[in-house]
């Protein structure tokens, strides 16, 4: 289920784009294309012939070649620009606090903080024994161990119960297969620990030796395989626990808030299953608490003699809360505490030794219901705004009544907060800080309303401008989408954004069908043999935006990552007269022939999200929208398309493949650029200011567009 993320950052980027190259392109340099070898692909009668097929040989010269002739079109048309886009980078950094810190969180005897120093590109990991006057203990400085790497992250971060060891992954490729390594933080010495091509996960048993892990199909690279591994010996010994055969689904392994259980779980898109055994019996055998059922989908958490299970046994669409007894798991056991509403997403629970909190969704807004265990409390955290986004934050200790929360709004920035839930008091622990005098809450409007659909479906659309910016029928606006996997992209803030806003632009979302942001029908309604209702929900959209005079399809431009650049290469297809440019990165263009090919990482598992083609009735209804496939003679808007060398999520020859018919099919004199990252993956650069790198060179194309760019 993860073809999506292209994570927030490129969620606040841009666009889609027409009309005449802007005379501060420079139109001299010679288009690159690339060579057309015809290759046949036949199914169900049907022949397609690709003539860039050849693109998905990863070692071919020519592949690298023709990737390296776009990306140097693209810095010689682009050289006139580059001053102002390193300005415009310059501008992004210089509103981050360099020197940041996270709200310090407490956990079995330790202050934990996440911090990054002036200058650095990488999180340093500490914490302090007891108190926050403590010395502080460094348990990672990721910028020394991201030294003589191009790319470099980590993740899983897991401590010992008794503190003594900690796990982590890195991946230096881009390619989200993790290394796991076991340091000792006594000695501050790595062990001979080094496990391969991981999932990043794991979790410790209670005995402080034993840990599970998942393993990774190093050629499709889905989790498959749970291992044990006790510390005291060489990996080599590990002990397979679980292998999940099916290839529609994949694997992790959690553990319940209490620490007392350990969880594997096998998912695909709809169906759901889990295992457990009690933590300090990491040898004993994994027992089922419901057997996987089509359609089924639950997950677990336990408290004392219960296991808390959020589920939609029975036709509960939108979810409901049941518990069962631990020695009775399974799904006829189950009673319920929460019904299913038709008008309320149930999204997550967070459990307490106390209370029980629980995080809804009504209309598209999220809410936070607390409940005590013995019946006395239930009440919601008041929340104010009709566009933002309420979560619950990392809350990691059970025995507590304090809740941890977040809160956002498109102009509020990032806030954490503690809710007491006895007292009903809050705190406010941190807000993101925005180095920017010119900066105020106050100087931006946030407003939410609905468009029609041509279906007569109401698609909600958020947006914010600065209070300064007249709403005149030609103002520039930035529309993001995505619409997939039942992902929600909530109205929240970005500070990056402000150098959009404070030029005149409007930045908008919509929320369209495919995701969950009104609830799982929406979702349901925008995938398989309903897919084409996301890409008719963004053009309805925009086609609202246009008529209410909010801007003009001058002055509109698009943006969508991932399952999102799908979105974007379908209204490229269907509606390019509205769009002064689009931005599509890491899209996922060639949905006929990715999800056709099981070798490919993902494609088996996500054939729930948009059907499986060598079903006729499927392979159809995807080639009438996959966005390579029906690409026509035709005009064009400007165009800004990205893509990773090392992309596990949407592979980079989709992208540098529909570029390259691209070019051969559009008859307009716009702007077509495809950039790709030679040394990143599906979320591009690491680091905090490589990524702002990329930011710059998204917003530089459409401000120039809209001679803004000076």
């Amino acid at each position: 289920m993860d073809r999506i993320i292209l994570s927030l950052s490129i969620i606040f980027i841009f666009s889609a784009c027409k009309t005449k190259i802007p005379m501060n392109f420079d139109t001299t340099i010679n288009v690159p294309y690339a060579d057309k070898i015809p290759y046949q692909l036949k199914k169900h009668g049907d022949i397609r012939v690709d003539n860039y097929y050849w693109m998905n040989e990863r070692e071919n010269p020519e592949v690298i070649d023709y990737l390296e002739r776009e990306n140097d079109y693209y810095n010689k048309m682009t050289e006139n620009s580059k001053s102002f886009r390193e300005d415009l980078f310059q501008e992004l950094k210089k509103r981050i606090k360099e020197d940041e810190e996270s709200a310090p969180y407490f956990f079995n005897g330790y202050w934990y903080i996440t911090r990054f120093e002036k200058g650095q590109q990488y999180p340093i990991y500490t914490r302090k024994k007891d108190s926050m006057n403590a010395l502080e203990e460094i348990i990672f400085d990721c910028n020394k161990m991201a030294k003589n790497h191009d790319y470099f992250r980590l993740v899983g971060m897991n401590v010992s119960p008794d503190n003594s060891k900690v796990i982590y992954g890195t991946d230096t490729k881009s390619r989200r297969k993790y290394t796991l390594y076991v340091k000792d933080l006594v000695t501050g010495k790595v062990l001979d620990t080094e496990i391969k091509n991981t999932s990043g996960q794991s979790v410790w048993s209670s005995d402080n030796k034993n840990f599970f892990y998942v393993h990774k199909n190093s050629t499709t690279l889905r989790p498959e395989k749970v291992f044990r591994h006790n510390i005291e010996f060489p990996s080599s010994n590990d002990t397979l626990i679980f292998y999940e055969k099916d290839e529609t689904y994949s694997v992790y392994v959690t553990e319940s808030k209490s620490l007392e259980y350990i969880f594997i779980c096998s998912y695909s898109t709809l169906t759901s299953e889990f295992q457990f055994i009690k933590s300090d019996e990491p040898e004993s055998n994994f027992k089922l608490i419901q057997k996987r059922t089509k359609g089924l989908e639950y997950t677990v958490d336990q408290f004392g003699n219960h296991f808390y299970i959020l589920n939609n046994k029975d036709g509960s669409f939108n979810y409901k809360i049941s518990k069962a007894l631990i020695t009775k798991p399974s799904s006829d056991n189950w009673i319920d505490l929460i019904t299913h509403r038709e008008d309320v997403l149930i999204e997550n629970l967070d459990i307490f030794k106390d209370y029980w909190v629980v995080t809804e969704r009504k209309n598209g807004l999220t809410n936070l219901r607390v409940q005590s265990w013995d019946g006395s409390e239930n009440y919601i955290i008041p929340a104010e705004g009709e566009a933002y986004e309420m979560y619950t934050g990392f809350n990691p200790n059970f025995n507590t009544s304090k809740l941890r929360y977040g809160f956002t709004s498109m102009k509020t920035p990032r806030s954490v907060f503690e809710f007491d839930m006895v007292s009903k008091n809050k705190k406010l622990l941190k807000q993101q800080e925005i180095i920017d005098n010119n900066f105020k809450v106050n100087n931006y409007i946030e407003k939410r309303f609905f468009a029609r659909s041509r279906d007569g479906v109401n698609i909600p659309i958020s947006l914010v401008y600065n209070k300064k910016t007249e709403l005149k029928g030609d103002t520039p606006l930035l529309l993001y989408g995505y619409g997939s996997y039942g992902s929600t992209t909530n109205p929240s803030f970005s500070s990056t954004r402000l150098s959009l806003l404070d030029r005149g632009f409007i930045f908008a979302i919509a929320h369209v069908r495919g995701g969950e942001y009104l609830g799982r029908k929406w979702y349901e309604d925008g995938k398989l043999l309903t897919k084409k209702n996301t890409f008719n929900d963004f053009i309805d959209a925009s086609n609202y935006l246009i008529d209410e005079g909010y801007t003009n399809s001058k002055h509109l431009h698009a943006v969508g990552g991932s399952a999102g650049g799908l979105l974007m290469g379908v209204i490229l297809n269907e509606a390019p007269e509205l769009y002064r440019s689009v931005i599509a990165a890491v899209p996922f263009v060639d949905v006929i022939t990715t999800m056709l090919d099981d070798s490919i990482p993902l494609t088996t598992g996500e054939y729930d999200e948009w059907g499986n083609p060598n079903d006729q009735i499927y392979y159809k209804y995807m080639l009438s929208y996959s966005p390579y496939d029906n690409v026509k003679k035709q005009d064009y808007p400007n165009l800004m398309v990205t893509a990773g060398y090392h992309d596990s999520q949407v592979q980079y020859w989709e992208p540098a493949k529909w570029v390259a018919k691209l070019r051969t099919h559009k008859t307009d004199n716009n702007v077509l650029f495809l950039i790709t990252n030679m040394d990143s993956g599906h979320s591009g650069s690491s680091g905090r200011f490589n990524a702002l790198k990329e930011t710059a060179k998204q917003y530089t194309f459409i401000l120039q567009l809209e001679g803004k760019a000076e």
